[in-house]
C-alpha cells in the first residue's frame, strides 16, 4: 500500500491531482473558445464564404495606367453583361458598380439540379486632380471594362477665396 500512496503523492501537485491541475491550465482557453463560439452563433447574419473567382469578394480586379493624355482603368468583369454594369465619374471619383445573376441547370441520369448565384459589387477609384470629368469614355469587350478619363491641360487658374468678416 505504501507504493500506491507514493504514486498518488507524486501525481499530486500543490495538493491537487494532476488531472485537476491540467484542467486548471486549460480552463481559460476553454472559456475563450466558448465565448468565440457564442459570438459567432449570436452574430446577426451569417458571413458569406469567399470564393476565388467569384463576385462574393466584391472587388473585381482593376488595373490603372496613365498616358500623357488620359488615365485608363481596366476592370475584369467576366460573366457580366454590359447592361448590368454602371459607370459614373463625379468629383474626381470613378465608380464602377454591377450585378451578376447566373443560373445553371443540369438534367442528367434522372436528377435535376439548378444552381443560382447573385452578387453585386461597387468599386470607387479616386483619380488625380488632372482628370477631366467632361472627357470620359467606357468600352466593354470580352469581359473587360475599359474606362478612359482624359486629362485637363493643367492650366486651371487658382481660385481666390474671399474671407468674410464677422460684424
Amino acid at each position: 500500500m505504501q507504493k500506491d500512496q507514493v504514486r498518488k503523492s507524486e501525481m499530486a501537485i500543490a495538493g491537487r491531482p494532476v488531472s485537476d491541475f491540467t484542467d486548471q491550465l486549460i480552463q481559460p482557453f476553454s472559456q475563450l473558445r466558448t465565448e468565440v463560439d457564442r459570438l459567432f452563433e449570436d452574430f446577426p447574419f451569417r458571413l458569406p464564404a469567399l470564393r476565388i473567382g467569384s463576385l462574393a469578394t466584391a472587388w473585381p480586379p482593376v488595373e490603372l495606367s496613365e498616358t500623357d493624355k488620359a488615365y485608363k482603368v481596366t476592370a475584369e468583369l467576366a460573366g457580366l453583361d454590359p447592361e448590368n454594369v454602371d459607370v459614373s465619374f463625379d468629383e474626381g471619383v470613378l465608380r464602377i458598380a454591377g450585378e451578376k445573376q447566373e443560373q445553371r441547370e443540369e438534367n442528367e441520369r434522372g436528377y435535376h439540379h439548378t444552381e443560382r448565384s447573385y452578387g453585386a459589387f461597387e468599386r470607387f477609384i479616386r483619380l488625380p486632380a488632372a482628370a477631366d470629368e467632361q472627357h470620359v469614355k467606357a468600352k466593354f469587350k470580352d469581359g473587360l471594362l475599359t474606362v478612359k478619363v482624359g486629362k485637363n491641360d493643367g492650366k486651371q487658374a487658382a481660385r481666390k477665396i474671399k474671407i468674410e468678416k464677422d460684424a
